[in-house]
Order: structure tokens, then C-alpha cells, then sequence
């Protein structure tokens, strides 16, 4: 298992984590994109973003979905890596598990492959979307919101200190009345965690928090 945790950073935030990931996946095989947490209207913005932020990486071409039925019928070992981007983490959600390529993601990270997630794409790894309920709103009326859970029993939050001081103290308050029945753990846009198998590797030199029995733990500090 190879997915990359990213808080949901771009450009100079995220070149250290992309330079990790070149050094990772089959340079032979392309990156299949999912930007199936935008609203569809946004998809060809989303794919001249893609090309942007994964200019550096040694990869032959980015073959777009455009839906979730469209992801479930790919064979997902054909590519090298899986990028999945961010957006309202519920409806990326829901899409995933009604198509049946939730399982297919799940079968892929268990053989050889490697998955990106930013921001939306991130939060589905963790153990459910509960941390995220102050950023997306449930539009889709996903009630089965259990992620991947590639961090054994720990949600995620991203962008975590990148906002105002307001809306980082309503998460900070959230989070820590969460994490009384939960683990979470909240990252900014400039950390990226790498999960390697059984390894974690923190990339980006930014704090990062984890939120566990109602308080707060302050990680990466110099």
C-alpha cells in the first residue's frame, strides 16, 4: 500500500510530495485523475490544474474520468499512479461507493498501487468523513461514511491552519469534542503524508496536529 496524504496544497506546497511520488511509481504507466469531488461543470479546469501540478513528475500522459461508473470500468492497474482531487468530500464519496470502484481503489491499493489524495481525496483514507462535517456539507445524503481507513482508526481534516483564525479555532473546538470517540488527525496544506505499507513518512516541514481523547498533540516541530 502507497497513498499519499496531502492537505490540500498546490505548486510550492506540494513539490517536496510530488518529488516523492515520482520517485514511487511505474514511470511506463500514465496517472488516472479523478476529480469526481468538483462539481462536473469544473472538470476541464480541474484537468489543466492536473497537468500543472504534475509537471514534474516522470509520467508518459493524465487520463481524466469524468464519472464514477467511467472509474469502476477501468482497470486500475494499468496506471501508475491514482490521483484523486479534492471538493466536497460526500459526494466524492458517495460516487465511489454507489459505482463499485470504492472496492476497485481498495483491490489496487492492495496490490502495487499508488494513490494521491488531496484535500477530498485525502479525507476518504481516514476512518470515516466525521472531521469534515464543518468544511462539506452532505448534499448527497451519504449515510455510510466510512472511508479506506489506511491510518487505522483515524480520521483526517485538511487544510488545517490554512484559513482564518476563526474557522481554524471552530475546527480546533469541533475536533476536539470529536476526538473523544474518534482519532484525528489535521493537516495543513504544506504536509503531506506518505504511507508506505506499514511506514509513515511526513513530508513538508509545517506542524500537524493529532486530535485524541478531547485533546490536542502538536506534531513536526522544529
Amino acid at each position: 500500500m502507497k497513498v499519499f496524504l496531502c492537505g490540500g496544497g498546490a505548486g510550492i506546497q506540494t513539490i517536496e510530495a510530488n518529488k516523492r511520488l515520482n520517485e514511487v511509481i511505474d514511470h511506463s504507466k500514465p496517472c488516472l485523475y479523478v476529480p469526481l469531488a468538483m462539481n462536473q461543470r469544473m472538470y476541464p479546469d480541474c484537468y489543466e490544474w492536473i497537468k500543472d501540478e504534475l509537471k514534474n513528475v516522470d509520467i508518459p500522459y493524465i487520463e481524466m474520468v469524468n464519472s464514477a461508473d467511467e472509474l469502476a470500468a477501468k482497470n486500475l492497474n494499468d496506471f501508475g499512479v491514482i490521483f484523486i482531487g479534492g471538493g466536497n468530500t460526500f459526494k466524492l464519496l458517495h460516487d465511489l461507493k454507489i459505482s463499485g470502484a470504492f472496492e476497485k481503489i481498495k483491490e489496487y491499493l492492495n496490490g502495487e498501487g499508488v494513490v494521491f489524495g488531496g484535500s477530498a481525496g485525502a479525507i476518504i483514507f481516514g476512518k470515516d468523513l466525521e472531521a469534515c462535517r464543518l468544511d462539506d456539507t452532505n448534499e448527497v445524503n451519504l449515510s455510510d461514511i466510512d472511508g479506506f481507513d489506511v491510518l487505522n482508526g483515524t480520521s483526517i481534516l485538511c487544510h488545517y491552519t490554512n484559513r482564518t483564525a476563526e474557522k481554524d479555532e471552530e475546527s480546533r473546538q469541533y475536533l476536539l469534542e470529536v476526538s473523544k470517540h474518534r482519532k484525528v488527525v489535521a493537516l495543513p496544506e504544506e504536509v503531506t503524508l506518505f504511507v508506505n505499507g506499514e511506514d509513515m513518512e511526513v513530508i513538508g516541514n509545517r506542524p500537524y496536529f493529532f486530535f485524541e481523547n478531547g485533546a490536542i498533540l502538536k506534531q513536526n516541530e522544529e
